[in-house]
């Protein structure tokens, strides 16, 4: 049996975050549809663009290994994905929808922040300066998502509080 490597690691790590990232492509606009606040439906618009543009970053670190583009399935991605559907299903008819739809949007995003911090520690590890600072661009964009959907929580949070 072969020993795995740190390069293996790392390419295993990014086969799992792009299948994330292109499930995230299919949920997004669902969610979007099912969003009843204006503003988390623009956040979830603006998202979807640039989740698109994270996985043409990770076309790019591919392709610099010389590795195929290919994603590796992810259960805890289908799990949160599949929770976010529930939401929806369950709760289409509610108020709470959105802080829902919220709630569940954010789990993803810690996911995925936590995977792009790793494949960042590992890609510096390895030299990687360039798959380094596209990792580091989609980061910073995921954390910022994370940041305004508190934002849009605590408004809804607020608005459903004065409602009471």
């Amino acid at each position: 049996m072969q020993i795995k490597t740190v390069e293996d690691l790392f390419y295993d790590g990014l086969k799992d975050i792009y299948y994330g990232e292109n499930k995230i492509v299919a949920a997004l606009p669902k969610m979007a549809a099912a969003a009843k606040a204006a503003s988390l439906k623009a956040a979830f618009e603006k998202h979807l663009e640039q989740t698109k543009t994270h996985i043409q970053r990770l076309e790019q670190v591919f392709d610099a290994l010389g590795k195929p583009a290919k994603g590796k399935t992810c259960p805890a991605v289908d799990a949160i994905i599949e929770e976010g559907e529930q939401i929806i299903a369950e709760y289409a008819d509610s108020p709470a929808l959105d802080l829902g739809l919220i709630a569940g949007a954010q789990a993803v995003e810690h996911y995925e922040i936590v995977k792009y911090r790793a494949l960042k520690k590992l890609a510096t590890s390895l030299g990687l300066t360039d798959a380094v600072d596209l990792l580091d661009a989609t980061l910073q964009e995921e954390m910022q998502t994370d940041a305004d959907l508190d934002s849009i929580s605590d408004a809804e949070d607020s608005s459903k509080a004065k409602k009471r």
